[in-house]
């Protein structure tokens, strides 16, 4: 069983019943799974075979849906790519991934006519029309890519509900999630059909969900945690969707209140938007039966704050997305431990371990390491870093956690210089990189710092050779090459970073010494 299979058993039960909401329109599993069967077959009509890479530049919608489940069900491997990217960054994935298909809001074609000559592998552009249709603006026509541009809409309508599609087996690749890598290039962890099915089926179980569930989708259907969580797990239950197509408090709670909705997932940040909304009281929320947070750590303050003024309860989980993802969870059925990430879930092992790999005693701290059926196969060409993240079976994911005596998990420090902005990672030599390129720069060193709102933004120090260049300068090229998200909300200019005798700049003794200038 996968994914799409099973969607497609359920839409056979229970034809009626409604798979999703968007823009207040409702859509039962028949008319989803219809919808999806003719998106497969007219992936086939347009030469797509089995195997083949297709990348999503989407965001929430039911064209992100239905363009996941039809390539799946078309045997093609999906990779969502966050299309607020700029044309670089989704360059170099589209390039890595072997792209052959890339589907998109209309929106997109002024990127794609920027970096497709950077593309040849890509055969057909498959826009969703929005209501400014980008396929019908003058000029269109004259544009490079235009033959190799199709509608969304037409290539459903060119499907047939006949539609078979190929024989899926488990450890085929079903999705590639580029993650940022401590290289400054993104790696694409490869899972396969059984690592999405058996988490989303295995988080389902966890947290209880089934088809009486209405579960708000406003985390970004691109990222893994949504994937899993607010999507896949949804579906497999046969719940209905609540999609958002970008969050906001208002939103959150009108439509808490029209469709009584009963499962919330977001990051910390949503957390904090949630609780600080004027117009927003426990009786908003009383249909919510489960909140849950992950992503970037909940501070305990604001979740208390948060279950004390809704009378809810959050249940913080963790993952990565060479799990995809999730691999503890705080259990329903037992008390909650305010900052831990829980105990694993079903079928799923965690345990802590030394620099040997040996296991921890209980309360030390020590590597978190993985292993289920939900772990990667490994990174899309990249086997070395594969051997380095996968040793006899487990994922060592690079957290440091301990565990206490009843299995309870807790990460005491993350990722060595990992900025986690929003519940989205940032590492600091991906932006430092893009501030290398620039012409005046000599050195720089990017760290993260705390943020009421975002949990930790990215601040960026730096030493330049041209004592002109200004702050704002240096910010217009970051946004030019880097997502909004990993763009530095300060530059600071120094005469020099701190080294060690072998010229390595120390981050640590950087952030004390801006910790310390700070304080006085």
């Amino acid at each position: 069983m996968n994914l799409s299979s099973q969607l497609h058993e359920t839409a056979k039960a229970s034809a009626e019943k409604i798979a999703y909401y968007f823009l207040d329109k409702p859509c039962t599993y028949a008319e989803l799974d219809g919808a999806i069967t003719k998106f497969a077959s007219g992936l086939e009509k347009l030469g797509v075979k089995q195997g083949d890479h297709i990348a999503l530049l989407l965001g929430n919608s039911p064209h992100f849906v239905i363009s996941l489940y039809g390539a799946l069900r078309a045997g093609a491997t999906v990779i969502p790519v966050n299309p607020i990217y700029t044309a670089d960054e989704i360059g170099y994935i589209l390039h890595n991934g072997d792209v052959k298909v890339v589907v998109g809001l209309d929106m997109m074609i002024p990127l794609a006519e920027k970096v497709h000559s950077q593309l040849p592998k890509v055969e057909h552009y498959i826009i969703c029309e929005t209501e400014h249709n980008g396929l019908g603006q003058p000029g269109v026509e004259q544009l490079s890519i235009y033959p190799k541009v199709k509608s969304f809409t037409a290539v459903v309508d060119s499907g047939d509900l006949s539609y078979q599609g190929p024989e899926l087996q488990d450890e085929d690749t079903a999705l590639i999630l580029y993650t940022s890598g401590t290289t400054g290039k993104p790696k694409g962890a490869m899972l396969t059909h059984k690592n999405l099915f058996s988490n989303a089926q295995d988080v389902g179980h966890y947290l209880r969900m089934n088809n009486d569930d209405r579960v708000i989708t406003t985390l970004p259907m691109f990222h893994v945690f949504c994937l899993t969580v607010a999507l896949n797990a949804p579906l497999l239950s046969g719940a209905t969707i609540l999609i958002v197509p970008k969050f906001s408090p208002r939103e959150i709670f009108r439509i808490t209140k029209k469709y009584e909705a009963t499962v919330f997932a977001g990051v910390p940040t949503m957390y904090n938007f949630l609780y600080q909304y004027p117009d927003g009281n426990a009786e908003d929320l009383k249909t919510f039966r489960l909140c849950i947070s992950g992503g970037a750590s909940l501070p305990v303050a604001l979740l208390k704050n948060f279950e004390a003024k809704f009378n809810v309860v959050i249940s913080e989980g963790y993952g990565l997305s060479e799990a995809s993802p999730v691999t503890c969870f705080n259990p329903l059925d037992r008390p909650r431990k305010p900052g831990s990430i829980g105990t694993s879930i079903l079928h799923v092992e965690n345990k802590v371990v030394n620099e040997l790999g040996e296991e921890v005693p209980v309360g030390e701290v020590g590597e978190l390491i993985v292993r289920g059926p939900n772990v990667m196969k490994g990174y899309y060409k990249m086997p070395e870093e594969t051997q380095a993240a996968i040793k006899d079976g487990w994922l060592y994911t690079g957290d440091m956690a301990r565990m206490d005596e009843e299995g309870y998990f807790y990460i005491v420090d993350r990722k060595k210089d990992l900025i986690i902005v929003g519940g989205y990672n940032v590492y600091p030599r991906e932006v430092e990189e893009v501030i290398y390129n620039h012409k005046d720069v000599v050195e720089v060193a990017v760290l993260g710092v705390p943020d009421p709102n975002q949990g930790e933004v990215v601040s960026a120090y730096v030493v330049s050779k041209n004592p002109d260049l200004t702050s704002d300068q240096l910010l217009e090229y970051c946004r030019e090459h880097l997502a909004k998200y990993k763009v530095p909300s300060t530059i600071e200019f120094l005469e020099e970073l701190p080294k060690n005798t072998t010229g390595k700049i120390l981050r640590r003794a950087l952030k004390k010494q801006v910790t310390h200038t700070v304080g006085n």
